[in-house]
């Protein structure tokens, strides 16, 4: 992967790798200036985390490197870099899961799954080649990694194959005579033919042995001269070689080949050249002699096979060491080692490379060199390219452009098109604005301001009058590079216009202001009134400036009550709006939509009915549902009632019923809290979610129905409220009982059994049951808890449908040895203090 291009990761890899030396250091370390980090005071901890995170980035070892080495690193501490990590690698690794991945002195990430299949690990040595074999340009035809170069074998046999011993011919004769054969090439290179006889085919190629098969079965076949009978010959099978690849190569050898195989067969099955070895000059002997040289980079950089030659029989394929290599880092297409042959130039090298790339600054490159006894920079420039011949070991670091503009100018603001425009020679502020289309209609023409860069690169603000400079009475100002130029709006330098309406119209909001706009438009852009607008009473809050702050009694707002058409007719000659105005709109007195309430259960006419009356009471909602029927439970009615919440009445209705139904919950949680914890239990102060959905569904009310039916509008007779719910059930034949008992039940109701024989029914109270806060919850909703007489509980009367619930004793905290021992302590003082005052 070539990080130099991704310069963002580049420069957060950078950052991360002498972060570490700021740590040691405890200061601020600059990326751009390297010159001042020691690796010998970075730990092996620090070397592992920055191995880690260059595993993470994608970066290898050389790149770093040579990054570090732009930024002022000195050579002596690269070198000292390069073996800490070689040396903390053979130690165990860097990532926490050494046993499958490895991280190389190149900083190549290696997987290691072809050894583990094996049981075995691939050495750092290892590990080390294959990084170096990665970068070095070519070798990854022969890696066994993705892409994998492999020639192919499966391909037809070539007419000039020379046929030899253990080769198989296949003849088929079809026409007036049908035959086939296969035969094998005797050690003396003949076949014998049925009927026709021995045929000597050794040495020579497919097409002559062809040609000699046709003339000896033609004295047999003789319809073959007329075109009757035909025959077709062909290799079945072809022999094996044996070739030896010997020299720099990764598993030297002899290796049993086809016959039609290559040299780049011969190659692959050897794996190829190892780090050390050429690939600019593979020479492939025969017979004691060279039969041709094999340069990879002619296959690489043209596709050129003209010296993969087919091999033969005991050939042998020699690769020697490299004799040039050097190295090419920063912005070119491909940052590797290359081989160089005697006569190329750098502009060879850089043909191998690819190439700069489009962010390659090509003017100058530096190149470190070898001099036999230190290192040695030069400066290489472009128009030495053709000229500068490569030496083995050099460095040629390619640098990115600046990240700078040579002649930019940037105009922002009340424009009609901001950015960024070119510097031409003469550019004054007047004409930048011309190209900028000039000014818009809310420029604020009587300042404006120009950002620059002095020449120490510190920034200096030059203010000017935009009118006068357009007008000519102001000297033009002549733009320099990078300058910034802004002119305001007039909405810039000004809070933002707008108005607010609520209460009865369709769409409550903030609206913009516009000059001259009234109340009628803005009730229109809210869209209207609804149903119970008063269009005679709407209010306007307007602020008040410059008011007496000293004055108690100060004015805060100005406030209008405003009479319109309701039918908003001249709406443009209404009351005339002003910035920041609110306006409510009231309902009209008096006025309430239609309040329903329901009735269910052992009534003769249940169903919905509207509240006709501001007074209208249980006792009327009954009677207008035709009574009960005659196996209705009184006694056992009950009203719900949804719970009152305090809502924001200038909440906005799309918030309305999510915010009313979370402050439902609230309040429903806090009074199921309340009613727990006065039940004496820890463990039910608090409720979940279950409980709490159950008792928002069941707010029910405990009435009296027999009572207020009897005496109606009476102390029970309430009013009635929109949602209510009143319920009559069945007569009821059950008692529940709940809690710390034994066998929690439902029993049937008896009205001569008492609270304590219910319990007795149930298994009786349980040993943690906490008894003088037992209760009864009645059908109709109410409940009624344990009293106490002198030292006795006085139980609840139980009735048809209740429920009875035994709550929990809360768990008691056992005391400790020391509070034993304070405990004793305190007694034994207080005897003393007691005999002492008696003396």
């Amino acid at each position: 992967m070539n990080i130099y291009t991704s310069f963002y990761r580049l420069i957060i890899s950078c950052l991360f790798l002498f972060s570490i030396a700021g740590q040691v250091y405890g200061q601020e370390v600059n990326p751009n200036n390297l010159s001042t980090v020691k690796v010998d005071e970075l730990s092996d901890e620090q070397i592992r985390s920055f191995i880690a995170q260059a595993e993470s980035s994608g970066m290898n070892e050389s790149q770093l490197l040579q990054m570090a080495q732009q930024r002022g690193m000195p050579q002596s501490e690269i070198q000292k870099l390069r073996q800490r990590i070689m040396q903390v690698q053979s130690q165990g690794g860097s990532s926490g899961n050494n046993s499958r991945r490895g991280f190389s002195p190149s900083g190549r990430t290696v997987d290691s799954t072809a050894d583990d299949s094996v049981g075995m690990e691939k050495s750092p040595q290892q590990l080390y080649e294959d990084s170096l074999r990665s970068r070095i340009y070519g070798a990854n035809l022969f890696m066994n990694g993705t892409p994998k170069f492999e020639p192919n074998l499966n391909i037809a046999t070539p007419m000039d194959y020379v046929i030899g011993a253990r080769d198989e011919l296949n003849i088929d004769i079809y026409g007036n005579s049908e035959a086939s054969y296969l035969l094998t090439v005797t050690p003396d290179g003949n076949i014998n033919v049925p009927y026709v006889g021995i045929v000597n085919v050794g040495g020579a190629t497919i097409e002559q042995a062809t040609a000699r098969i046709r003339q000896k079965m033609s004295g047999v076949y003789t319809a073959m001269r007329s075109g009757g009978t035909k025959v077709n010959i062909s290799l079945s099978n072809i022999r094996s070689i044996k070739v030896v690849v010997t020299g720099e190569v990764t598993q030297p050898g002899t290796y049993t080949l086809p016959s039609v195989a290559s040299v780049f067969n011969a190659l692959y099955s050897a794996g190829g050249p190892n780090s050390n070895g050429t690939l600019r000059d593979i020479r492939i002997v025969r017979d004691g002699k060279v039969v041709a040289h094999l340069d990879l980079y002619d296959f690489l950089q043209n596709g050129y096979t003209s010296a993969n030659i087919v091999l033969k029989d005991q050939d042998v394929i020699q690769v020697d060491p490299y004799i040039n290599r050097v190295e090419l880092v920063g912005e070119v297409k491909r940052a590797m080692l290359f081989e160089t042959k005697e006569g190329e130039s750098f502009s060879d090298l850089l043909r191998y490379a690819g190439g700069f790339t489009e962010y390659a600054y090509d003017g100058r490159i530096s190149v470190i060199r070898n001099t036999g006894k230190e290192h040695r920079i030069e400066d290489l420039l472009k128009s030495q390219f053709t000229q500068f011949e490569p030496q083995s070991g050099d460095v040629y670091t390619i640098q990115r452009i600046l990240e700078r503009f040579a002649n930019r100018v940037t105009i922002n603001g009340a424009v009609f098109r901001p950015g960024q425009y070119e510097l031409s020679q003469g550019l004054t502020l007047s004409m930048l604005i011309k190209k900028a289309d000039g000014l818009k209609e809310d420029a604020f023409q009587s300042k404006g301001y120009i950002t620059r860069l002095k020449d120490d690169f510190q920034l200096e603000q030059l203010s000017f009058s935009v009118a006068d400079v357009l007008a000519g009475t102001q000297e033009d100002i002549v733009l320099k590079r990078e300058d910034l130029i802004v002119i305001p709006s007039l909405f810039d330098l000004r809070e933002e216009y707008k108005v607010s309406i609520d209460g009865e119209v369709r769409k409550k909001g903030t609206f913009n202001y516009a000059e001259g706009m009234t109340l009628e438009e803005l009730i229109m852009m809210a869209g209207g009134f609804n149903e119970a607008a008063s269009a005679h009473r709407i209010e306007v809050a307007r602020r008040v400036r410059n008011a007496d702050i000293m004055n108690e009694a100060a004015t805060t707002a100005r406030v209008f009550l405003v009479d319109i058409d309701r039918s908003l007719k001249d709406a443009t000659k209404g009351f005339k709006l002003q910035p920041f105005d609110m306006v409510v709109v009231r309902s009209e007195a008096g006025y309430q939509s239609q309040k329903t309430v329901r009735i269910e259960g052992e009534v003769l006419y249940p169903g919905t009915y509207s509240i006709s009356r501001k007074d209208e009471r249980i006792s009327d909602i009954v009677k207008r549902a035709g009574g009960f029927t005659p196996y209705a439970f009184v006694d056992g009615a009950s009203l719900r009632r949804e719970p009152v919440v305090n809502v924001d009445t200038t909440m906005t209705s799309s918030r309305e019923d999510t915010v009313l139904a979370e402050l439902t919950r609230q309040q429903e949680r806090q009074r199921l809290a309340r009613v727990r914890a006065l039940q004496g239990s820890v463990e039910y102060a608090t409720t979940d979610e279950e409980d709490l959905q159950y008792s928002i569904n069941n707010y029910n009310v405990g009435i009296n129905l027999s009572k207020i039916m009897s005496s109606p509008k009476g102390e029970g007779d309430l009013l009635v409220e929109q949602g209510d719910l009143i319920t009559v059930p069945k007569q009821l034949q059950t008692v529940k009982i709940s809690g710390e008992v034994l066998a929690p039940s439902t029993a049937v109701y008896n009205p001569n059994r008492s609270f304590r024989q219910y319990i007795s029914q149930a298994g009786g109270f349980s040993p943690r049951a906490l008894k003088k806060r037992a209760y009864v919850v009645y059908a109709n909703g109410s409940a009624q808890g344990t009293g106490k007489f002198l030292f006795f509980n006085n139980y609840p009367k139980v009735k048809p449908g209740s429920e009875i619930f035994v709550p929990q004793r809360p768990p008691r905290e056992r005391v400790s040895t020391a509070a034993w021992i304070g405990i004793a302590s305190s007694i034994v003082t207080t005897a003393v203090l007691i005999i002492n005052v008696l003396r």
